[in-house]
């Protein structure tokens, strides 16, 4: 297996690097300042969408919902056990192929295209239904506190985050099966003790995906499923400290994935020990990420607020929703190349996943295709991608701060947030650009 995200150029942009800065800079400041201009009322608050009720009645059936459960219990009984009975070779085995491009990269497109189908699918969250039946106890047996909610996640989130980027054994079949296995012991027990709830809040690959399908044009309003802008529903998510926290560890995890493929980083850290330099350099980039958007979305404060209409977590929590384009557009520039090319030798190798000689899908004699895309155009998707996804976090974040401040504050308050939009535009294209 080639090294995690090692595919793809990254210095190949189709126009200098100090210009690719300039432009994706000044697109997100030009769309400041015009919606400062002509939008002083928030359009996406409270949006309800089109409803779509034999869509609803589609998707809710019985025989649907069975047949996406079993479909995610075969896919996930399979994964597991090519990682633990299938080739010890990395190269050969398809199961870390699977985790880290189909699932891992692969649920960007699958939430942003058909919402929260991760939910209808969660192998876990089946696997504990079955568990609590036969307990006779189908609502569990506690109630996660609220102060919690998410904090799991985000902590086996920075876990997995770990082992793809900081530890270099994490391509090896044997780990990639003892973290499959540890994870779904450890969801499926907290799913038997706390619930089918458990998974909204505490499973970290359901958390992750039903924030990505907040951008989705399809969500849910009072159990119906509806068409929407897809700004609307991210305008919807919950305010909550701990989903602030999953935004920036994604943000800077991305974020570390560039840094550690500059040759000047390799350079520096080639003569240490590489769990703990990485180790360290992924805890940096997730700080700074951090630091960087608390103090923008804090200082937004010295403006007045129009009372009741931030919960919790504050000003982050009204603003982290506008961090999810970004680092929706952060993966895609990182990861796209990476998914394309991979993802190839995941379909190669799933046609002998047990490396018992089979051949499947007949695809023996075939090879990654690495003329598919050209790096021309894998430099304009990572530009592409990181633009629009600061242009759309500009849009969410104006949105929330017509609804927050009034109109003759509104664009002093949106300074500080402003000039984290740029820095993280500045930051991004330096990114993909850097070598």
């Amino acid at each position: 297996m080639i090294a995690l995200h090692g595919i793809g150029g990254r210095g190949d942009l189709p126009v200098p690097l100090w210009l690719g800065i300039y432009a994706a800079s000044a697109a997100v400041a030009v769309s400041f300042f015009a919606l400062a201009a002509f939008w002083s009322r928030p359009r996406f608050e409270g949006a309800r969408g089109l409803p779509l009720p034999r869509l609803t009645a589609l998707v809710d059936a019985r025989v649907t919902r069975w047949a996406l459960r079993g479909l995610g219990l075969a896919a996930f009984a399979v994964l597991v056990g090519a990682a633990w009975f299938g080739s010890t070779s990395a190269a050969l085995n398809p199961a870390p192929t699977w985790l880290y491009v189909w699932i891992w990269v692969g649920i960007i497109p699958l939430s942003l295209l058909f919402g929260p189908v991760w939910r209808l699918a969660n192998p876990l969250c089946t696997l504990a239904g079955l568990v609590r039946v036969l307990l006779r106890r189908p609502e569990g047996f506690a109630i996660l506190p609220k102060r919690y909610a998410y904090w799991p996640a985000v902590a086996v989130l920075a876990v997995f985050l770990w082992l793809e980027l900081c530890y270099p054994a994490a391509s090896e079949p044997l780990v990639v099966a003892i973290f499959l296995t540890s994870y779904g012991v450890v969801n499926v027990v907290a799913g038997v003790v706390f619930g089918a709830g458990w998974f909204a809040v505490g499973d970290s690959f359901e958390v992750y995906a039903e924030t990505l399908a907040r951008l989705s044009p399809w969500g849910r309003v009072d159990g119906r499923l509806v068409l929407r802008n897809p700004l609307a529903g991210l305008a919807s998510m919950p305010q909550a400290t701990g989903l602030v926290a999953l935004v920036c560890l994604l943000l800077g995890s991305t974020a570390f994935d560039g840094v550690s493929r500059w040759s000047i980083w390799t350079r520096a850290v080639g003569n240490y020990s590489h769990v703990v330099t990485y180790t360290l350099g992924l805890i940096v980039s997730v700080a700074v990420v951090s630091i960087v958007f608390l103090v923008a979305a804090r200082s937004t404060g010295a403006a007045r607020i129009r009372p009741g209409m931030i919960g919790e977590a504050g000003l982050p929590g009204a603003f982290a929703h506008s961090l999810v384009p970004i680092a929706i557009g952060y993966a895609v520039a990182h990861y796209f190349s990476f998914a394309v090319f991979q993802g190839q030798e995941g379909v190669l190798l799933a046609g002998d996943p047990f490396s018992r000689g089979w051949n499947l899908l007949g695809l023996g004699d075939h090879g990654i295709d690495y003329a598919v895309i050209g790096t021309t155009f894998i430099a304009a998707v990572q530009i592409g991608a990181i633009v629009l996804g600061h242009v759309l976090g500009v849009i969410a974040a104006h949105d929330r701060a017509t609804a927050l401040f009034a109109r003759r504050q509104l664009r002093r308050a949106q300074y500080p947030m402003l000039a984290a939009m740029v820095a993280f535009t500045a930051g991004g294209i330096a990114l993909v650009a850097g070598s």
